[in-house]
């Protein structure tokens, strides 16, 4: 059964050599360990993909089911937490040390995001693994961290790892939906995810054309989610009897000014050290690129914008973005609507001020007939978390044992996380995918094809282990 697995899961062949060995060398036992490791991450994030979390609904009751008895069966003390949607759980398992450090916690979200499953080659929630990756919806957010996060954990109870801290697994509801996460977890059940720092979601491990790592980024800090809705009203009429307040042109010529409007550059002080990174990592025109990005004249820097802007990650770490996300209005073919609505999904750089946004988009588009007003309520800013921590330096010591290749740089995470529920208390939250991908592979999260290499999945628990054994295990943290 076990060699069956491994060959499905193209693991290295030394794998299956091994297991015929009764007498195995400490060199052929720690690769027999390491192969089963990456066996089991795969197969329980495979596992973890066929449980249909999407949100709406985002229910993780499955993943609850699936993570208990894992957990309990290594003597974790496992705790679920209801919401007022009881199939909306949030998912404790608690490693008990001996009490004298503060707690280590770690936190990955549990729903995902749906699919447009007529574009995927693979069925999105079935877990497939094929040509040594795991395809699925979460294979990269977030149920690949759980998987890696929570192997991570069990290994540190398999191998007897004396503890000076518990470690805190999380397994979290409504991360991509909201209200009922870990703000609302916070608020309702401090006690049990209260910890000394925290690691979650968030920054990347991108891998070059050559399969060779290129950096490591760890996010000390994210961007702020800001819901915009952009409001005309207009005369509802007959479609033969067209008007110029048509309320759908309104807004035509809103989204066409803001299809070729720019927001101004921003740079965190975090993000200066990974363009820094990217500049020393890269090599000709682009390293030029980035060099003239931090060091060069105001000509030069915008030249540099334009050219490295042509990536949508890059463009979107140097700004505040505004994407028009849902546009609503009309109900008849026959008739002229009297109103619509924009939806805008807008990612703040910490320091930016909503209301100066605001008042900016309101002079870009001039126009009386439109309303732009905030919609959702804006977190709270939360402050960065710094890159002096002990499980910062940890994770940045083993990043590089296992890719020495690659530079570790601190990261301003373009998306949002609910690392606020933490770094709102002053708890410091460091965010890694904890799996080198490639950019092709970046762009499939939340799109289609969504997948994660077996051997990723192997090199970051490992990575992680360690990581928790330098922080959390006794004598060995300094």
């Amino acid at each position: 059964m076990i060699r069956s697995v491994l060959r499905t899961l193209a693991l290295p062949s030394l794998a299956a050599m091994l297991l015929t060995s009764s007498t195995p060398s400490p060199a052929q036992a720690q690769a027999q360990a390491q192969a089963q490791a990456a066996d089991s991450t795969a197969l329980l994030l495979a596992q973890l993909i066929r449980a249909n979390s999407s949100n709406p609904p985002g229910h993780t009751q499955q993943i609850a089911d699936i993570l208990g008895p894992l957990f309990r069966a290594r003597g974790f003390q496992v705790d679920i937490i209801p919401t007022p949607d009881s199939a909306k759980v949030h998912f404790f398992a608690r490693l008990k040390g001996n009490g004298s450090k503060k707690p280590l916690l770690l936190a990955a979200h549990a729903d995902v995001v749906g699919v447009e499953r007529e574009k995927w080659s693979v069925d999105p929630f079935a877990g497939v693994i094929k040509d040594g990756a795991v395809y699925g919806r979460g294979a990269i957010d977030f149920k690949g961290g759980i998987a890696v996060f929570a192997r991570a954990a069990m290994l540190l109870a398999d191998r007897k790892v004396p503890l000076d801290r518990d470690i805190i697994f999380l397994a979290e509801a409504d991360e991509e939906g909201a209200p009922m996460n870990t703000t609302w977890l916070s608020r309702q059940h401090w006690d049990k995810m209260d910890a000394e720092f925290a690691l979650n979601e968030g920054g990347w491990i991108i891998k070059r054309d050559d399969g060779r790592v290129q950096y490591v980024s760890i996010s000390t800090s994210d961007k702020r989610v800001m819901g915009v809705t952009l409001s005309a009203k207009g005369t509802s009429t007959h479609a033969s009897m067209p008007l110029p307040d048509n309320a759908l042109v309104t807004v035509g010529r809103a989204l066409a000014k803001l299809g070729s409007y720019e927001t101004p550059l921003e740079f965190t002080p975090d993000s200066r050290k990974y363009f820094a990174t990217l500049a020393k990592t890269s090599t000709g025109e682009l390293a030029r690129l980035y060099t003239q990005l931090l060091n060069g004249t105001p000509p030069q820097v915008n030249a540099a914008d334009r050219m490295l802007s042509r990536d949508p990650l890059i463009h979107s770490l140097m700004r505040n973005t505004i994407a028009p996300v849902i546009v609503a209005g009309g109900f008849r073919s026959n008739v002229i609507p009297g109103s619509a609505d924009v939806t805008l999904n807008v990612r703040l750089i910490p320091g930016s001020d909503p209301a100066v946004l605001i008042s900016t988009l309101e002079k870009l588009f001039n126009d009386p007939l439109l309303t732009v007003k905030m919609t959702t309520a804006l977190a709270p800013a939360s402050p960065a978390s710094p890159d002096t921590s002990l499980l910062y330096r940890a994770l940045a010591a083993e990043a590089k044992a296992e890719w020495p290749e690659a530079e570790v740089t601190p990261y301003l995470f373009q998306a949002g996380t609910d690392a606020a529920a933490w770094r709102n208390r002053g708890i410091p939250v460091f965010g890694i995918y904890p799996y080198p991908i490639s950019t092709d592979e970046l762009r499939r999260m939340h799109g289609n094809d969504e997948r994660v290499s077996v051997e990723s999945l192997r090199q970051g628990t490992e990575m992680l282990f360690r990581t928790l054994k330098r922080v959390a295990g006794s004598g060995t943290a300094r």
